[in-house]
């Protein structure tokens, strides 16, 4: 039956609620060349000369000073090959912070200052008029779906209360790979489209192969449904939006029709163990004005972060179409990090890519421990280390080059600081064993006598901590200007306290993660691809035995640097207790912050979205709640539910296979079957990825299900 073509289009009335995709109408989406480009008509944005010229000098001007001011620590008897390294990592690593903080610090005027949104966007205002179509577009891999779903009707019911829920068509795009996530998916879908009615226009598509990951995901939808929607909203599995931020999204794209984007900043929310709370807290605090120093400079070359953004189709179709690179993974196949290049190639073929960081009712959530956050980093890692090979695609402003080059920096940062620090114990050792030269080449007639100066040497550390910690502060200042915002806050004080607390751990960890992405790199250089694997979002349990495992080479690492001080001198293990410290305690940090449930933290770490629950927020969390029955066996679900059966063999989508081409799952799964005598023998003959392969097949399904009940 092709259900497809059957469906009736979402503008036309109730659809069927075994039926799960409206009728097709396509758009092609070309794949977009790297070496080769054909420049359009330079567009005409807002020139962000002086604001930009503001960032990096002042980044040129504190990295100068940061520079001579070691080197004047470092040439005491002349500044040796050791020291001359030492001296360089010093100056990359030191611009990098610099940059950090001149963005910060233009955030934090321009939030002081109340500068208003230059897309006009002001959620102060009443909710303006649309009139366009919008698809919001929910991509989904493996993921829990009774809570996926949750968020997405929670979204859903908000945005039916601001009146424009007609404006919009709702897709659940799953690439989920395992069988029983699958036919749960397909379960929730139906029970959420009977609990919203038969008119709403919500869909479920699932794509039997998930070639690109989640580029090629949004890609297939283009293809099959794009031209009907002028944009798109993209939502990730852990995301939530409130009605009024995405009516107001989608007004500013009517407002600016050469904007291709505008990415929101989403806020975390629901943390419920310790390294969650101390995530959410320091992002609500701090993020948004990082965000709007960031969106001051950028302007019109702004980023994408994969989610909680509205994008115009036809800028997406037209210019975002990714290639697959050459070579292996994990530098070649298909782009991973595949956002910061799309947003790239739009704002190559002249469209404009914004950011709203002051638009609040974008939300997200944690992974919640340090592990879990490590192996997401570990996946960010080889994504933004791909970019490599695409620095030099032509026609990129130089911004999004930069925007590459953050990317890249901030995970070659971490081997760069492990290396800064080798080499000071090299350096110590050095000056304990190199005689130094009292009489320097020449005539003198007096010795010259080297002389350390601790004072200096702690001013330089004392400058550095001081930039890593200013935004903190200033975030805080803009924070205490607002009395509504502190007040949900908890108060100055106790975000003080929480602000001096999130330091110290976040302390402790760095230099954890430290070893993590220094290895990482070490791995993805060395040619080893790190796959994906599934978020966990649950509330980070994990055992005393794996998280030993874990942290053993941190902890080992840490030993090793202890000993390695000290054997040089007291003074430098006494400078390097920070990290050193961070390291020992890798192992009780790890599980003291995944521990979960009411504690002091949940107070410490107070963020509005605790004290205020919106409530969009607040209906996801009371839908996910809900009690449900977990779905065991897929396939036995499918003999016992006779109206899920007929909905998943109505929009089951195989992919035509090429002739002579077999999938080695469903021939061995289809031998099984036939060999066996009831249907309860045939599916526990069957492995995981073979119920996939014949939940694929409605042929094969039907063979199985044609089989008797054991006696």
């Amino acid at each position: 039956m092709d259900t497809v073509a059957k469906a009736r289009a979402p503008e036309t009335g109730e659809i069927p609620l075994n039926e799960f995709l409206p009728r097709e109408a396509p758009m092609d989406m070309a794949v977009q060349p790297l070496r080769r480009f054909e420049p359009q008509p330079a567009p005409r944005f807002a020139s962000m000369w002086a604001r930009r010229g503001f960032v990096l000098t002042g980044t040129a001007i504190l990295t100068a000073a940061g520079c001579y001011e070691m080197y004047r620590v470092l040439q005491v008897g002349g500044v040796t090959v050791l020291e001359s390294i030492i001296l360089a990592l010093f100056v990359l690593l030191f611009a990098w912070i610099a940059f950090s903080f001149m963005s910060g610090l233009a955030g934090f005027f321009v939030l002081l200052v109340r500068k208003k949104n230059e897309l006009g966007i002001d959620p102060s205002t009443p909710l303006p008029a649309i009139h366009s179509r919008t698809a919001m577009l929910l991509p989904t891999y493996n993921e829990d779906p009774h809570r996926v779903l949750a968020r997405l009707r929670a979204t859903y019911e908000s945005v039916a209360e601001t009146g424009h829920g007609a404006q919009f068509d709702w897709f659940v795009l799953s690439d989920t790979t395992d069988p029983a996530t699958w036919i749960a998916e397909e379960k929730c879908f139906l029970k959420l489209r009977q609990d919203v009615g038969s008119a709403a226009t919500i869909f479920y598509r699932h794509r039997p192969e998930n070639t690109a990951r989640k580029s090629g995901n949004i890609e297939e939808w283009i293809r099959r449904f794009g031209s009907r929607y002028e944009c798109m909203l993209i939502l990730d599995a852990d995301s939530l939006m409130t009605g009024d931020s995405v009516v107001r999204l989608v007004a500013a794209m009517e407002a600016h029709p050469k904007a291709a984007l505008i990415q929101t900043l989403p806020v975390i929310v629901n943390a419920k163990s310790l390294f969650a709370r101390w995530q959410q807290f320091a992002g609500r605090l701090y993020g948004p004005m990082l965000a709007a120093g960031i969106a001051w400079w950028h302007g019109s070359e702004g980023n994408y972060w994969g989610h909680n953004a509205i994008i115009r189709v036809r800028a997406f179709a037209q210019y975002a179409g990714l290639p697959e690179l050459r070579g292996r993974k994990p530098f070649g196949g298909h782009i991973m990090s595949h956002d910061f290049i799309e947003a790239a190639l739009m704002r190559r073929g002249g469209w404009a890519i914004h950011m709203a960081p002051t638009l609040r009712g974008s939300y997200e959530e944690s992974p919640p421990t340090l592990s879990d956050f490590a192996a997401r980093d570990r996946r960010w890692c080889q994504g933004n280390l791909q970019h490599l090979a695409l620095l030099p695609t032509r026609g990129f402003h130089w911004v999004s080059r930069l925007h590459l080059l953050t990317g890249i920096g901030s995970y070659l940062t971490a081997p760069l600081w492990l290396i800064f620090l080798v080499f000071g114990i090299l350096v110590s050792l050095q000056a304990q064993f190199v005689r130094p030269e009292y009489f320097p080449k020449g005539y003198s007639l007096f010795p010259q006598w080297p002389a350390q100066d601790p004072v200096l040497a702690a001013w330089v550390f004392a400058g550095t901590m001081g930039m890593l910690i200013a935004p903190k502060l200033l975030a805080f200042a803009v924070m205490l200007t607002d009395g509504d915002t502190r007040r949900k806050f908890g108060g100055g004080l106790l975000v003080l306290a929480g602000i001096i607390a999130e330091t110290i751990l976040s302390g402790l960890t760095a230099p954890v993660m430290m070893i993590f992405q220094s290895s990482a790199v070490g791995e993805i250089l060395s040619g080893r691809d790190a796959g994906w694997q599934v978020q966990r979002r649950d509330d980070g349990a994990v055992s005393h035995r794996d998280t030993v495992s874990t942290y053993s080479v941190p902890t080992l690492f840490g030993i090793a640097m202890a000993a390695a001080a000290y054997a040089v001198s007291l003074p430098l293990l006494l400078w390097m207790t920070p990290v050193i410290l961070g390291l020992l305690l890798s192992i009780p940090i790890a599980i003291l912050s995944s521990s979960s449930g009411p504690n002091r933290s949940s107070r410490l770490f107070k963020t509005p979205e605790q004290t205020a629950p919106p409530p969009v927020l607040a209906r996801a969390n009371e839908l996910a709640s809900a009690p449900h029955s977990p779905l065991a066996c897929p396939l036995h679900e499918l003999r016992r539910d006779a109206g899920l059966l007929e909905a998943h063999l109505n929009n089951s989508g195989q992919r035509p296979r090429k002739r002579g081409e077999v999938d080695p799952h469903l021939a061995i799964a289809r031998a099984k079957i036939e060999d066996a005598q009831t249907f309860e023998e045939a599916a526990g003959f069957l492995s995981a990825r073979e119920k996939f392969a014949v939940l694929k097949s409605p042929p094969v399904l039907a063979v199985l299900f044609a089989l008797p009940d054991s006696a």
